[in-house]
């Protein structure tokens, strides 16, 4: 699955004012992290749609899920805690902000990993 250089280049310009942030492919996409945390990742499924998923943690899933254009994410059988999906048209830019900031809250609350 090839990577998705248009939503990634969203998610990075959504975290550019933002120190500790690196990136790493994995999940079938590319994925962000805060000070080695995973933030959210983008990709564009076998579907033809893209998709943006956040990690929001455990605590603000239900109130994430909330939101009418965020859904579970579910990877292979498992639904991942703490994690939702929205695909990139449900997703224009002030809300991917709105999005990334819960991503940012959550991480920054963690320990540093290397």
């Amino acid at each position: 699955m090839p990577v998705d250089e248009n939503l990634n280049t969203r998610v990075r310009d959504a975290l550019a004012a933002h120190a500790g942030i690196s990136e790493k492919r994995m999940m079938g996409g590319q994925c962000f992290f805060l000070n080695g945390n995973m933030l959210c990742g983008a990709r564009r499924h076998k579907d033809g749609v893209g998709r943006f998923m956040f990690r929001v943690g455990k605590a603000n899933e239900s109130m994430a899920l909330k939101d009418p254009m965020a859904k579970e994410v579910i990877h292979g059988t498992r639904k991942l805690g703490g994690f939702v999906h929205v695909e990139e048209g449900d997703c224009d830019d002030p809300a991917l902000r709105r999005w990334v900031k819960l991503c940012l809250e959550h991480a920054a609350a963690l320990p540093a990993k290397d």
